[in-house]
């Protein structure tokens, strides 16, 4: 059995339930969370032979930052419940792979600590009602190093979960989350997610911070382009984690459309959700992806392995990268075009 697939089993052992069950769960009746992982394995290739594949390269760039696989580490939150190091030992493991790491703006871990651990990382952000708090946060990471600005924006409110009994904020401690959060009084109104967004904030976020903005949860190709319109350096395609509108189409399903739709601009594309082998991510980088986001397995394996545990999940999706690579007959991921995948049935 392939070790990634053993993860969530060994690591349901060594979490309280009810954080295992926010680490997995989707919202609502868990469609979208379902089908996520079958979207990918539904595609079918079409390799090219005869072509010289003795020596591949999986080397690329995102945003300009050098990866050593396109393949990243999605933000999210609680790792403090995870590892006790949190996004601090995330850190360590990307870095050992040579990868980037995606940091929630509820995390655990000072933007000051993270800039020390020397990983290029990208802030994820929620803008909330009261903009202060999001200016002060955006400058934080700023002064920690933060390489870019991944805005979230198909989370107007929290999806609904459907728990019964005990739940993760039963058990949540001090300094598990929100480490970033400014000092003040700060009410629930001010704190909630901001519902008036419009593409003008892609602006004011760059404005603000001098980064690039990547923005995350874009399922269509009509709202790549007023993205892409409005300013954005990239898009991630993501229903997150099916963890927002249950039945949203799944990534693998939405992804050809977006690329299709900034195709020639100079906007990157990654995707995320239900990525679990070589084969999705080979498929994903064909349809036009430039990299990869992985969220729940890096969760895994920070519980159940560390840092150690986080570089050999990364290393280990490399690796069959490199493998389906060959098969296909592309050295490079820049070398795979659509025209190597199909739709099946």
């Amino acid at each position: 059995m392939r070790w990634i697939d053993t993860l969530e089993s060994a690591a349901a052992g060594k979490l309280p339930e009810a954080v295992h069950r926010y680490f997995r769960q989707g919202s609502a009746g868990g469609v979208s969370v379902g089908e996520a992982t079958a979207a990918w394995s539904a595609y079918r290739f079409r390799p090219r032979v005869l072509n010289d594949v003795s020596g591949i390269d999986l080397r690329t760039t995102v945003l300009g930052t050098p990866v050593d696989a396109p393949v990243l580490v999605a933000p999210s939150t609680m790792q403090r419940m995870a590892d006790p190091d949190g996004e601090l030992a995330m850190a360590r493991g990307v870095g050992a792979a040579r990868s980037v790491l995606g940091v929630s703006s509820n995390a655990g871990s000072t933007f000051a600590e993270l800039g020390g651990t020397g990983v290029p990382w990208w802030l994820q952000i929620y803008v909330v009602r009261n903009r202060d708090i999001t200016r002060r946060m955006l400058d934080a990471a700023v002064a920690g190093g933060a390489r870019a600005v991944v805005l979230t924006v198909d989370t107007p409110v929290v999806g609904r979960k459907e728990d019964e009994g005990e739940t993760v904020w039963d058990l949540v401690k001090p300094g598990q989350l929100l480490a970033n959060l400014p000092a003040g009084d700060w009410t629930e109104d001010d704190l909630g997610k901001a519902d008036d967004l419009n593409p003008d904030i892609i602006g004011w976020l760059a404005e603000r911070t001098g980064l690039p903005v990547v923005v995350k949860g874009v399922l269509r190709g009509d709202d790549a382009k007023r993205c892409a319109d409005a300013g954005a350096a990239g898009i991630i395609v993501s229903n997150h984690g099916g963890r927002q509108l249950d039945g949203s189409i799944p990534t693998a399903r939405a992804l050809p459309e977006v690329a299709e739709a900034v195709a020639g601009s100079n906007v990157e594309v990654y995707v995320d959700g239900g990525i679990r082998r070589g084969e999705h991510i080979l498929t994903a980088l064909a349809l036009g992806a430039r990299a990869v986001f992985v969220g729940r397995p890096a969760l895994w394996a920070l519980t159940v392995g560390s840092s150690e545990g986080v570089t050999r999940l990364l290393t280990d999706l490399a690796d069959e990268l490199d493998h389906t690579l060959r098969l296909i007959g592309a050295p490079t991921p820049s070398a795979l075009t659509p025209d190597l995948i199909t739709t099946y049935p």
